[in-house]
């Protein structure tokens, strides 16, 4: 089929759509008008191609008006496996985070159904359970979602895992285009959300752990032990700072740094997801995503507290290079110390983020400034290449970390 005649079933395709959705009364013999009804009330592989040009959301809504139809849109969101990114900057002009204006807009044009969402956003501007009180413009207040974090929720699928971060600054990469590029924004307002699709031969598997719920079988169970497929970790612990917090990190990080698995993440200022009924206000804690399966590969470098200029951190950066990761399918994250940024390169911003766009000019890349690091130099891959450490030696001050993971 032409690109010219797709088109054309697609518009005689989406009017049949709107008909049907909108709940117009449908003639019983609709389908059989014509040769284009015949063919898309009969024949599998057009309405097929078809639907691979129809968003998520609205490739859901299709499904119900025929059981072709149904088939065949389970069909496209089984093909639908690679990982996209929703991401936003400056001041919304309503009472409510950039990001969720963003993702109220942009979740509808995206061609993948999230079964697992990790969402980043700065946390001068995001706070619940009250709204905004600095915005200029408002609008109406019924409109107006009182609490952001139910909000988010709600945006997602109900069968979404949703794993929100807040820091003190934020990475994004904006949306649309992963060769954009990426913007360090250490303060003002930003967030992006990750989201996952189901994806053959990988496993992902939120976790979040307080002292009442650390143990060893939770930590089994969410596949950060005894699991021989696990390949990477991405871990942000919270008031880790207090009395035990310390402790708890360790218990966390040290059968990880025993075992052949690369772990990044660092301290962050709040964080929610589907389950922190487990947690007492104000405890420590600590959540994250775990990784596993044969297609994962992974790769991390740490930007030294002595790196200074932009060319040094483009040295260091450089080292990923030999892990030869496949740019398709990967994300980048960039997790940073509050204390870097223009404070290391003489007043210059976003100079870590642009020397990671020279030497990977086609992956996106994500993150945050925070209260510290987790990672080291690492690379997992079929032949292993790891550096030695133990827990202690995951954890760092102003430093960054710089990682690669591949999805297949």
């Amino acid at each position: 089929m032409t690109s010219g005649s797709a088109s054309v079933w697609r518009v005689r395709c989406e009017k049949r759509i709107r008909v049907k959705m909108e709940g117009d009364a449908v003639s019983p013999n609709i389908f059989g008008q014509s040769k284009a009804g015949y063919v898309l009330s009969n024949v599998a592989e057009v309405v097929e191609r078809i639907l691979t040009f129809v968003p998520t959301k609205n490739l859901l809504r299709i499904a119900s008006v025929c059981r072709l139809w149904r088939n065949c849109a389970r069909r496209v969101l089984r093909t639908q496996q690679r990982l996209t990114w929703l991401s936003a900057s400056g001041s919304s002009i309503y009472e409510e985070h950039v990001l969720l204006r963003t993702m109220a807009e942009d979740l509808e044009k995206i061609y993948l159904l999230p079964q697992t969402a990790l969402l980043m956003v700065d946390g001068e501007n995001f706070s619940w359970p009250f709204s905004y009180t600095h915005k200029k413009a408002r609008k109406c207040e019924d409109e107006v979602e009182s609490n952001p974090v139910e909000k988010l929720r709600r945006l997602l699928p109900s069968t979404c895992d949703v794993l929100g971060i807040v820091a003190s600054g934020i990475v994004v990469t904006p949306s649309g285009s992963p060769s954009s590029p990426p913007e360090e924004h250490e303060d003002g307002e930003a967030g992006f959300s990750l989201l996952f699709p189901a994806m053959d031969g990988v496993t992902i598997r939120p976790f979040h752990f307080c002292k009442k719920s650390l143990s060893e079988s939770a930590m089994e169970e969410a596949g950060l032990i005894n699991n021989p497929d696990l390949k990477v970790v991405l871990m942000f612990d919270y008031e880790t700072w207090k009395a035990g917090g310390r402790c708890f990190l360790k218990k966390l990080l040290e059968p990880l740094s025993q075992n052949k698995v690369l772990i990044v993440g660092g301290q962050v200022e709040r964080t929610f997801s589907n389950n922190t009924t487990c947690c007492s206000p104000g405890s420590f804690g600590a959540v994250g995503l775990t990784f596993s399966g044969s297609k994962i590969q992974g790769a991390s470098v740490l930007v030294d507290q002595d790196v200074s200029s932009s060319k040094a951190a483009e040295a260091t950066i450089q080292r990923l290079k030999a892990a030869n990761i496949p740019e398709r399918n990967t994300m980048g994250f960039m997790f940073a110390c509050v204390g870097r940024g223009h404070n290391s390169y003489n007043n210059e911003r976003n100079v870590e983020a642009s020397a990671f766009r020279k030497i990977f000019s086609n992956i996106p890349l994500l993150g945050f400034f925070g209260n510290g690091e987790i990672g080291c130099d690492r690379i997992v891959k079929e032949s292993y290449t790891l550096s030695e450490t133990d827990a202690e030696g995951l954890q760092h001050s102003f430093t960054t970390v710089m990682s690669l993971v591949h999805f297949g």
